[in-house]
């Protein structure tokens, strides 16, 4: 018992905002027994189904967007490490909500920038999109300045950085999800362009990544953004590979044919790193190589058969 004690004492503090959202639940699981856990924020239902799924989770009620409550958790839990997930997410919804959406994008993410500094955190990574990379929408453009601000941030005595994910496999909103659940009551997919092609995560990689990047902060680097090769699927051939009864609906407000996960104007400063990790940092301070092409979901290595089931399994 003193042993367990002892090790539950010396464990670090992570605070997560958004901690109930599919991607940091998966990192909660895979690191559960390494770190002390707290989610910060707004939604009691997805609170209490993690609390269910992690006894050991501490919950706080509270919006990014309201500095006062934030600053007050800050001081009450003195976290090592900040996970900055909670934001709105949704393409369409932020396009009709450019204010809500930049409240909590963007002031949200200051807010946390402004406590992390305030209270003395080591390590604070941003969870990004790549809807950031050479954004045209409202959400993209939101997660755009995030980034910036994150970077901007880093000092030598505080790490920030960002994670750059594109489409997570089943996570929250997820197509996989959606797809199944109306081929389960026999109907249509929707798909809205059978030329769309996306590039996906899974929830180990999500995981791996950011687990990572703490790492690379912990070792006194900051200031880059974090990210990994990852293979594409042309979204007719998924749709396919579920059902033979698809519906084309048409895009949606903001979305793209092909998403980027690394533009061109970030090759100067991009460099592969160990296991297909990639790095963009201002500094060319980075052992690797450096990225040759721009990295999107056109011209990725396209996902087969076999990579397709082991996904929706």
């Amino acid at each position: 018992k003193q042993c367990l004690k002892k090790c539950i004492f010396n464990m670090k503090k992570i605070l997560i905002t958004g901690g109930s959202g599919t991607l940091v639940k998966g990192f909660i699981e895979k690191y559960y027994n390494k770190f002390e856990f707290y989610n910060y924020s707004r939604n009691e239902e997805k609170q209490s189904d993690l609390k269910r799924d992690f006894p050991n989770i501490n919950n706080i009620i509270g919006s990014v967007e309201d500095s006062h409550t934030l600053n007050i958790t800050y001081s009450k839990i003195n976290p090592d490490i900040v996970i900055h997930c909670a934001a709105m997410k949704h393409i369409n919804i932020a396009e009709e909500n450019s204010i809500e959406c930049c409240k909590i994008n963007i002031i949200g993410s200051i807010n946390i920038i402004e406590s992390s500094i305030e209270y003395g955190v080591p390590i604070t990574i941003g969870i990004s999109s790549d809807k950031s990379c050479d954004p045209s929408g409202v959400y993209g453009q939101s997660k755009y300045l995030m980034e910036r601000c994150f970077v901007e941030a880093n000092s030598d005595k505080f790490k920030f950085a960002c994670c750059r994910f594109a489409n997570i496999t089943f996570s929250n909103g997820s197509v996989l999800p959606f797809w199944l659940k109306l081929k389960k009551e026999n109907k249509p997919l929707k798909l809205t362009e059978p030329k769309m092609n996306r590039l996906f995560f899974s929830i180990k990689e999500t995981s791996e990544i950011l687990n990572k990047s703490i790492n690379i902060c912990e070792n006194n680097e900051g200031g880059f953004i974090l990210t990994k090769k990852v293979k594409s699927v042309n979204m007719m051939d998924l749709a396919k590979y579920i059902s033979d009864n698809i519906e084309i609906v048409g895009p949606r407000l903001g979305e793209k044919l092909n998403e980027t996960l690394i533009t061109v104007k970030e090759l100067d400063k991009t460099f592969l790193i160990e296991d297909d990790y990639i790095i963009i940092k201002k500094e060319n301070n980075i052992s690797g190589n450096k990225l040759k092409k721009e990295l999107n979901s056109l011209n990725s290595e396209k996902m087969n058969s076999d990579d397709i089931k082991k996904m929706l399994e």
